[in-house]
């Protein structure tokens, strides 16, 4: 189980797209401008101009200078963790214990916390809200559920109230169906949808999508009543091959899929549900490769990749001026704020554009 789970293990620090994050200028260099273009060439456009960041909160923690940069993890805008693991890209040992440290107020401050099992091989953070999990090799899990301040041993397999986290409607791998959350297990649900090679589930309140892809043609179901009834939709067939398909339901009750290509780098083919049918979505003008997609409500997606940071709306990709750089990787939090981690800090905003303020937050050694 530890293995399905490793894709927030703190042996990827290196990795710039999966930890804290740091800001670059975003800017380029100015196309050249011909003061008479040939004819059928079209002058590049330059992209937006870059938004200031409205505040950087900047802290210094007792760490000492020979420990890697932290791997960061928010729960929402104001609660995360921060786990060092590594010294000299190596993983702690008994002359590097595990540090653990916990921000209640957005990154302004941080407060030291005892990890339960400081020297091992491997050293893993979770977090949920209401849950801190802590994985260490050879000896299995941790939960706190009071933000640090005890833990409790679950053995080698994740405690029930990590898979309670991870919604009420799920995926369940080791059935195959779609399943709820009863408070104790997983059950599967009495009405099942006819999804064929089903792999995904997304809910948000009583809305739920089932999706599968097989022989690379995608399927989606969708229930309003909480899994009591489906209606599955037609899909278009997609443009180009699709590798994976993800569900995803945002905020305002959006449906999304999103079908990843086989390279998991170029861009995807997308489709929207509003209301009966699955709506393909083209995304006019976006770049060729991407490293994150999230879905940030008000019907639109925020892409990040080598190219730049974009929202897909209205069938078109439009690029930002989001203080964050192509190594930042996008999701969006459980209160809705839009996070950004990147190779040395954490970038913050909220996900209404009317309410967005660009919140840089890093973490250094002293």
């Amino acid at each position: 189980m530890a293995a399905r789970l490793s894709r927030w293990t703190v042996t990827l620090l290196v990795v710039p797209a999966l930890v804290g994050c740091s800001i670059g200028d975003v800017r380029r260099p100015p196309p050249p401008v011909a003061t008479t273009p040939p004819v059928g060439v079209v002058t590049p456009v330059p992209g937006p101009s870059p938004i200031p960041f409205a505040e950087v909160r900047r802290t210094q923690v007792a760490v000492p200078e020979r420990y890697d940069r932290p791997y960061v993890e928010f729960v929402d805008g104001q609660r995360g963790y921060a786990l060092f693991a590594a010294c000299d890209g190596k993983l702690a040992g008994s002359d590097c214990p595990a540090l653990l440290w916990a921000t209640v107020d957005g990154g302004r401050s941080w407060r030291k916390l005892r990890h339960p099992r400081p020297v091992a091989e491997n050293q893993q953070l979770y977090a949920a809200p209401g849950l801190l999990l802590l994985f260490s090799e050879p000896h299995g899990y941790h939960l706190s559920t009071d933000g640090g301040a005890t833990f409790t041993s679950s053995g080698t397999s994740p405690p029930p109230q990590w898979r309670a986290a991870q919604g009420r409607f799920q995926y369940a791998e080791e059935t195959g169906q779609v399943a709820e959350w009863d408070g104790r297990r997983l059950r599967p649900l009495a009405v099942q949808p006819e999804v064929p090679g089903l792999n995904s589930v997304a809910s948000h309140r009583d809305l739920v999508v089932a999706a599968g892809l097989r022989d690379g043609r995608p399927y989606a179901a969708i229930s309003s009543d909480g899994g009591r009834n489906w209606r599955r939709q037609a899909m278009s067939v997609p443009d180009g091959e699709v590798g994976v398909l993800r569900a995803v339901v945002d905020s305002s009750d959006t449906a999304w899929l999103i079908g990843e290509r086989p390279d998991r780098t170029t861009f995807p083919a997308l489709w929207r549900s509003p209301g009966l049918d699955w709506e393909p979505v083209r995304a006019d003008g976006h770049p060729e490769r991407v490293g994150s997609v999230a879905a940030i409500g008000l019907n639109m997606l925020a892409v990040n990749g080598p190219d730049g940071v974009g929202v897909v709306t209205g069938n078109r990709y439009h690029r930002m001026g989001w203080p964050v750089t192509p190594e930042h990787h996008l999701t969006v939090l459980a209160d809705g704020t839009l996070c950004a981690r990147g190779p040395a800090g954490v970038v913050l905003a909220a996900a209404l554009p009317s309410e967005r303020r660009w919140v840089n937050v890093v973490l250094e050694r002293r």
